[in-house]
């Protein structure tokens, strides 16, 4: 829904926590850069999880608030003390909020620079889903050849890529989903088992793959709906690697269960707990975009929709109908 009437600056806004309805475009004035900030006029932004926490009420925010922690475009002016970046420059960037706006000041060190031939919506896309991905299959838990990991929500924007990274690591990848467009989409990233949850115990049928050894990961992005069943999947010694609760957060996970289901790893990663520095982002940036403009990492994109759609966005991707990344194009 829209409250803007002129076509000029725009930003999505929400003045209490609710259904996707709360969101609205209103006309917005462009914000001078501070200190280590740049001003850009947004292409693309991504629509995540986070996002509907903070829109449903399970992550407080301060009103009125403008989501979007991820986005991509133009600089259009450089603040104070900002150094490597210039007017004109086509940067992306994650960790920095307001992406849903035709303009958003950004924190000058969230961003990375654009790849020449690099679509921005693909770069939204890509950005931060495929550095969980990365960050995920090469040092959360490096797999190896011969490895069998369960990937919960395979055909989501981070399962889908975390699906080929684990394949091209030589890993063979069961993965969940919950219909039969979803599972093709899964078995397009390279899943050599896809389960469909909603007609089948998936734990069970883990057991049945893979002759009753289980696997070496789960990689979980559900949370509470998946989780103790989950554990069930693992074999002795394997690693449940939990990042994400998009069905709620695991409350509490005992030691002792751990023990008695295998000396079982249980681990809550986040990315940045693992790039702790620009250059280690920048450099594992570098490597997504590389993979990306190369063709061995292919982003998949749902839909793309104008900023006065942001409702839709939420509702189709809280809904679970979405099949990769959703992302908004301001101007359109």
């Amino acid at each position: 829904m829209t409250d803007s009437v002129n076509g000029g600056p725009q930003r999505v806004t929400m003045a209490v926590h609710g259904p996707p309805e709360v969101l609205r475009v209103v006309d917005a004035e462009v914000a001078e850069p501070g200190a280590g900030e740049v001003l850009v006029r947004v292409t693309a932004a991504g629509v995540n999880y986070v996002d509907l926490f903070q829109r449903s009420g399970t992550y407080t925010v301060k009103f009125p608030f403008t989501p979007g922690f991820e986005g991509a475009g133009v600089v259009e002016r450089v603040g104070p003390a900002v150094t490597g970046i210039v007017e004109g420059d086509r940067i992306a960037w994650a960790g920095s909020p307001g992406g849903y706006a035709t303009h958003c000041v950004v924190k000058a060190d969230k961003t990375v620079p654009l790849p020449d031939g690099m679509d921005p919506v693909v770069a939204v896309a890509a950005l931060i889903h495929g550095m969980t991905a990365h960050v995920l299959a090469t040092d959360v838990v490096p797999l190896a050849a011969g490895d069998v990991c369960l990937v919960h929500a395979a055909a989501g924007g981070v399962g889908g890529l975390l699906t080929q990274y684990a394949t091209a690591r030589g890993a063979t990848v069961i993965a969940t989903v919950s219909n039969e467009e979803k599972a093709e989409a899964a078995r397009t990233a390279g899943a050599a088992h896809v389960v469909d949850y909603t007609r089948e115990d998936f734990a069970a049928r883990v057991k049945e793959i893979t002759d009753g050894a289980g696997v070496a990961v789960v990689y979980d992005a559900v949370g509470e709906a998946t989780f103790t069943a989950g554990l069930g999947c693992l074999r002795p010694r394997g690693t449940f690697v939990l990042y994400g609760q998009t069905s709620g957060a695991v409350r509490s996970a005992d030691p002792q269960e751990l023990g008695a289901r295998g000396s079982l790893f249980l681990t809550k990663a986040s990315l940045g707990h693992y790039d702790r520095t620009r250059e280690q982002m920048l450099r594992r940036a570098g490597t997504v975009f590389g993979d990306v403009l190369a063709g061995r990492l292919r982003p998949r994109i749902h839909a793309e929709y104008p900023l006065a759609e942001a409702a839709l966005a939420h509702a189709d991707l809280e809904s679970r109908r979405s099949i990769g990344k959703a992302v908004l194009r301001p101007g359109r």
